[in-house]
């Protein structure tokens, strides 16, 4: 089963616009997180304030009338940015966001691909539902060995693929999976092996599976081994 956002993420505090800057600081400290959603009169979230933003107050400012000519539009940001007092002038917008049926490692390709460090999670109506951090997606790799070893021989060995039970042997050691016993199939060891990958909280997987009829086409080139014993 994949996990979506909705089973890593967590509950946050929210901010308004008109939230001032010493108490998006106590909060921060408060609650021990790194950004707050700001949400506007509506609950909708319309961006996010995070350390890095606030961080900007101690930048120091340029001399009165030395803004730069070619100045990019990052820096304008920032600069302006430093000069803010509330959630609304300091806040990075608009906020990046997902809902909570994303699939875990959808969340995390867009949080690399957009370079954010966590996503406000929103309902359909864009009302904040809870944040999803980084380290929020890497709890999928917390997952128990033997947790992993059912998921992999019941829901694709068995489920999806159909084999019968002993003909696939599982072993999993901290994520790393081996795969080894013969199919009917190469499209079904290939299968398998795609398959068990896909699994979240997988780290790596070694497949070591035979095949009696090869129905791909394609000639059989050795497997690159991930040592797990």
């Amino acid at each position: 089963m994949r996990r979506t956002v909705q089973d890593v993420m967590t509950g946050d505090v929210a901010v308004r616009g008109s939230t001032s800057f010493k108490e998006l600081v106590r909060l921060l400290n408060e609650h021990r997180v790194t950004a707050l959603p700001v949400l506007d009169v509506g609950d909708v979230v319309v961006g996010v304030v995070s350390e890095s933003d606030l961080a900007l107050k101690e930048v120091q400012p340029l001399p009165e009338g030395h803004t730069p000519i070619f100045e990019s539009a990052r820096h304008r940001s920032e600069r302006a940015k430093s000069g803010g007092t509330t959630a609304a002038t300091l806040m990075t917008a608009p906020a990046v966001t997902v809902g909570p049926e994303t699939p875990v490692t959808a969340a995390a390709r867009l949080m690399h691909d957009r370079d954010v460090k966590r996503l406000p999670v929103v309902d359909h109506g864009d009302a904040l539902v809870g944040i999803v951090t980084r380290a929020d997606l890497l709890k999928v790799f917390l997952r128990p060995d033997d947790e992993l070893r059912f998921e992999i021989l019941d829901g694709v060995v068995g489920e999806v693929l159909g084999l019968a039970p002993g003909t696939v042997a599982v072993g999993v050691r901290d994520g790393l999976v081996r795969l080894a016993g013969q199919v009917p199939l190469r499209s079904q060891a290939l299968a398998l092996e795609k398959m068990t990958k896909a699994v979240d909280g997988i780290v790596a997987v070694e497949s070591l599976l035979e095949w009696i009829v090869d129905d791909t086409g394609a000639q059989h080139s050795p497997s690159v081994t991930v040592p797990l014993m």
